[in-house]
């Protein structure tokens, strides 16, 4: 039988899953080639041969520029205390006036330690499970929130193009957009995953995420309700506009169907209570649910910490810090810790001295963290030096697109130099 004579069913999506379900209307190409034409592709893995199909990447946004100077605190750097006199974070052995906690020990040959409102992350590290990237930047950086956003997601330092994720499945799907994309979850999605013909789906919250053709078309004749009805649609010409609007009414009603009933069942674990731990509680029911999605992505707000920076600071770390240890914790009940690492970066750090306000000023490199059971544990690379500055500012040591290309290379297994038009010095970070 020729896939033109195939029923569209909804037994057949179920079965392989419908990842790119509410970007149907956006990719008119893609449908009109057939939303089966998809899965019968998928079968044979045309675009896709040797990449690993159950790969999970979830990449985590901390937006306003985080201080790496206090996250990953080099207390065994007396121009670290010279330099922020009220707001550095004292060593692990010692104390200070005003202070109420001390930083929680990394590294005591090198003089490393971590937020102490990082307990979440220092149990990921004590368990073997984080990589503390050093001094992660770019040439001639610049230091507004947006272009250096820019600069992060599409991987240029011009700050253009598309996204470095959507060019990954541009690259490895032959420009095919195909079900094993990427979910954003907030109100929109960042310009990461928008690729030339890649485009994700992207919403706040899974109750929000659904199809209201049922409700706008009220005619039991009417294509909408026959998919509601019986979960099929009538035999017509995949051409047809006819057609087009089934294949979009399927492809959307069980997308949002499947995703909303994936996270309304109960977690294996505990949560905390922040939005970015209920941001990953979504993405950690969809990987349960088996959604062929490759790539999450999540974001926290709140790093832009010009002034009164020691309480904010703190409260956003400790949020993102114990978020992301549930994560792990529901990912290892789940079976599923081996196929997913998490990358977590800010668009820059921030100056080295203090202000006259308590907090810090836009900077430039800064640490990151990649999380996982498959990831290199322990610290990556050199501080950088608090005395060789640029203007004030850090010189960045591990260039980001060189950590793009490890996750690239070695856990998506794409090939980098394509997708990041170039070859970047990088660390292994990924086990064998």
């Amino acid at each position: 039988m020729s896939e033109h004579n195939i029923p569209y069913s909804r037994r057949l999506f179920m079965r392989h899953g419908v990842a790119l379900a509410s970007m149907a209307t956006t990719i008119p190409q893609f449908i009109q080639n057939s939303a089966l034409g998809m899965v019968a592709q998928l079968a044979g893995n045309p675009g896709g041969a040797g990449l690993p199909q159950d790969r999970i990447l979830v990449v985590v946004q901390l937006g306003g520029g985080n201080d790496g100077l206090n996250t990953v605190i080099p207390f065994g750097m007396n121009e670290y205390y010279n330099a922020r006199p009220t707001i550095g974070i004292p060593a692990p052995s010692g104390t200070a006036k005003g202070q109420t906690g001390v930083a929680l020990m990394l590294d005591q040959k090198r003089g490393l330690g971590l937020n102490p409102s990082l307990k979440g992350l220092k149990s990921l590290y004590d368990d073997g499970k984080l990589a503390v990237l050093q001094g992660v930047g770019y040439p001639n950086p610049n230091r507004s929130h947006f272009t250096s956003m820019d600069i992060w997601q599409t991987a240029n330092t011009g700050a253009k193009g598309n996204g470095w994720i959507g060019r990954y499945f541009d690259n490895t799907c032959n420009g095919t957009p195909i079900q094993e994309g990427s979910i954003s979850i907030g109100r929109t999605a960042p310009l990461a995953l928008n690729g030339q013909v890649q485009k994700p789906i992207s919403f706040e919250s899974a109750e929000l995420f659904r199809w209201l053709g049922k409700d706008l078309h009220k005619s039991l004749d009417d294509p909408y309700q026959q998919i509601n009805r019986a979960g099929i649609l009538p035999e017509t010409t995949q051409t047809s506009q006819a057609a087009f609007l089934m294949r979009t009414a399927l492809d959307a009603q069980l997308g949002s169907d499947r995703i909303r009933a994936a996270v309304g069942k109960p977690s294996l674990t505990t949560w905390p209570q922040s939005e970015i731990a209920n941001q990953l509680r979504i993405v950690s029911a969809l990987i349960r649910d088996g959604m062929p999605t490759r790539v999450y992505y999540v974001s926290q707000s709140g790093y832009d910490t010009h002034g009164g920076q020691l309480g904010s600071h703190g409260r956003a770390l400790q949020q993102v810090g114990d978020a992301l240890a549930a994560f792990q914790k529901e990912l290892a009940a789940q079976h599923a810790e081996d196929r997913v690492v998490t990358m977590v970066f800010s668009e820059f750090g921030r100056r080295v001295k203090q202000n006259a306000s308590g907090g810090t000023d836009h900077g430039t490199a800064a640490p990151m963290f990649v999380i996982g059971s498959k990831v290199k544990a322990g610290v990556h690379g050199d501080h950088s030096s608090l005395t060789d500055l640029d203007q004030g500012d850090l010189k960045f040591k591990q260039d980001f697109r060189g950590v793009y290309a490890n996750i690239l290379d070695e856990w998506l297994k794409a090939p980098s130099a394509k997708i990041l038009g170039g070859t970047f010095s990088k660390s292994s970070i990924i086990k064998a």
